[in-house]
This record gives structure tokens, sequence and C-alpha cells, in this order.
């Protein structure tokens, strides 16, 4: 018996050393503040003032570039929220382009830029069309396929020719215009010698 005598005190202490070591684990884990699971909320993580962002191709060569007064990135769609919105189109081979307006939200991953407040496209004049102006409360931009739309009432004027409708997409790499219903049409005679952007009314 004496002999086992040791051996009996040693198991005794291992098994109060790992009943210890349980009892501490299980206390530190009731003890401790757990971290709330993280909120899929739509709030700010960051900021920036008088910003100037560019989007290049596959050769490097910049084809779009977004500026503005003021912007807040949202993680939870990777969003930006902009004021005083300028957007420009510089796609080669297409006109370049120029938007403005007073508010505007780029997502998805910017591949969409939504123009709201006075917002307005404007494609200068070159050698062979007139200047083209749209105008509408709100105009989505597709900077990659270089299109612009909106399903609002929007007014459309090249030269002295102007359309007035609700709901237009415009393709600036084919000079096409859609407009879905047209509601006022006045088409200056000399517009129709010149080259001008082609208009196809949408039932």
């Amino acid at each position: 018996m004496k002999e086992r005598f040791p051996s009996i005190v040693a198991f005794c202490l291992l098994i109060a050393l790992v009943a210890g070591t349980w009892w501490a684990a299980d206390y530190a884990d009731r003890s401790l503040p757990v971290a709330p699971p993280a909120r899929n909320t739509h709030e700010m993580d960051g900021w920036s003032r008088n910003f100037v962002m560019l989007r290049s191709d596959e050769t490097g060569l910049p084809v779009n570039r977004l500026e503005g007064e003021y912007a807040m990135h949202f993680p939870d769609n990777d969003s930006y929220d902009i004021t005083a919105p300028r957007a420009i189109g510089i796609q080669p081979g297409s006109p370049p382009t120029i938007g403005v307006s007073k508010t505007a939200v780029m997502d998805q991953n910017g591949n969409r830029i939504i123009m709201s407040g006075d917002a307005h496209i404007h494609r200068p004049a070159d050698a062979e069309r007139q200047a083209l102006d749209v105008r509408s409360q709100q105009l989505t931009i597709l900077p990659d396929e270089d299109v612009v739309f909106t399903d609002l009432p929007a007014q459309v004027t090249q030269g002295r020719s102007r359309m007035n409708g609700t709901g237009m997409r415009y393709n600036n790499k084919t000079r096409q215009l859609q407009v879905f219903s047209s509601s006022d049409v006045e088409i200056a005679g000399q517009d129709t010698a010149r080259g001008s952007t082609r208009a196809q009314p949408t039932p």
C-alpha cells in the first residue's frame, strides 16, 4: 500500500489539475464579454473631400473619370454617395461625355452611377455632329458600356432640335437614342442636313 500511495496522490493531483483547468476556462468564457455579431447596416466607414477617381482599360489608358466635392463609402453594398459629382467618359472611339448632377450613387463595383437632381449629360460638338444634351431629374450611367438611360421624363437637345419624352436610353458608342414615350418633338431644318444622333421612338 505504501508503494502505491505516491501514485494515488499523483493521480489525484492530475485530476484536480484537469478539473481546475476546465473550471478556469469555463469561468473565463462566462465572465468575458462576447463581441456581438457584426451589424449589416448601411453605415459609412470612410469619406473623402474634393476627390478624383480614375478607371482605366486593360492597356492602362483612362476611360472614365469621376470627381466630386464629397464622397461617403458604405461597406454593406460597397457603394459611394457623392455630392456635386462630375462623371467624364473618354472611351476610345467614342465622343467624350460629361455628366453632372446634385448628388450621385456609384455602386456595382463602379459599373453604375445614378445621377440625381438636375442631372445633365453633355456630349460636345465635333466635326460631324452638333452638341447633344440630355436632362432629367435622374440619369443612370453605365460607364463601361458608354450608355445613359432613365425611366423618368427627360429632355434631349441637339443643335436647335429638341425632344421631350418619358424613358430614354442613349448609346454613345453607336450614337443611337431610344425614347420610349415622346410627347413633344421639334426638329430644326438645318439639323437634318448635318450629322445627327439617330432617334428611335420605342412603343
